[in-house]
């Protein structure tokens, strides 16, 4: 019982709220989680998507994610929960660094010029939920959507954490972010094939942020504050842009020359 109240006490404390709501900083950093769930989920949002497409109409496609996004509210509140908890472990905050890491590795190093797939496995799914518990093609889909939710989820909560440790600041920032990726998502995907170094700027962010979880461990004992993140984001923009257009005006000349 213990456990429950201090994983999610501070969800249910007004002055908690009142002071993150009332605070200007706080605010800041609410906005670059949010900036980093669009820019890190809009291939998510791509996938879930498609996981509607099955559905006889709109109608039905419209109100299959609309379920989801419940779904992944009510999700992503129970995983901060159980994440405030596990990341004072000093070595949650490294496997987490580690894995943020790998992600960083991933993107740059393994699969950067691989597309994303939409995965097949949803109806072979959907067959056995059909054949077996007689549910219907709508709620196969709501299932698929809540389970992609549930994998997408976690390394934005941890990524989140590792920015501020209040879970209500990453709670905040986490509902806004999956509801302005799921509206936006054709706006933030029409920007990202503009200017597709913003995936770039994304898992340096995933990069920078594993350092400051690793660093916050016992045995190193550094804390870098929230607002360094805030400021390494803007930076991050501009730079992204600087390049953006440097290569935009290299890519002229290349072609000339050819």
């Amino acid at each position: 019982m213990n456990a429950l109240v201090n994983m999610y006490g501070p969800f249910f404390d007004l002055h908690n709220w009142a002071t993150v709501i009332e605070s200007g900083q706080d605010w800041l950093i609410i906005l670059s989680l949010v900036v980093l769930e669009c820019i890190l989920s809009v291939d998510n949002a791509v996938v879930l998507a498609a996981q509607t497409q099955s559905l006889p109409n709109k109608v039905e496609q419209e109100k299959s994610l609309f379920y989801g996004l419940f779904g992944a509210y009510i999700f992503r509140f129970l995983v901060i929960g159980v994440g405030v908890y596990l990341i004072d472990f000093w070595w949650i905050k490294v496997f987490g660094a580690l894995y943020l890491f790998y992600l960083f590795v991933k993107y740059f190093f393994i699969d950067r010029n691989k597309k994303v797939e939409v995965p097949t496995e949803r109806k072979k799914t959907g067959n056995a939920f059909e054949r077996y518990l007689h549910i219907s093609n709508f709620w196969q889909v709501v299932i698929s959507i809540e389970l992609m939710d549930i994998v997408f989820s976690i390394d934005s909560v941890l990524a989140s954490l590792a920015v501020s440790s209040n879970p209500v600041i990453v709670l905040i920032g986490g509902m806004i972010g999956i509801l302005a990726m799921r509206g936006i998502a054709e706006m933030i995907m029409g920007l990202m094939s503009k200017i597709p170094e913003l995936n770039g700027m994304a898992y340096f962010l995933i990069l920078f942020i594993a350092i400051k979880l690793f660093l916050s461990i016992p045995a190193i004992d550094i804390e870098i504050p929230n607002m360094v993140f805030v400021g390494v984001l803007a930076v991050s923009i501009i730079v992204t842009l600087i390049i953006h257009q440097i290569n935009n005006n290299r890519a002229p000349k290349s072609k000339n020359k050819k």
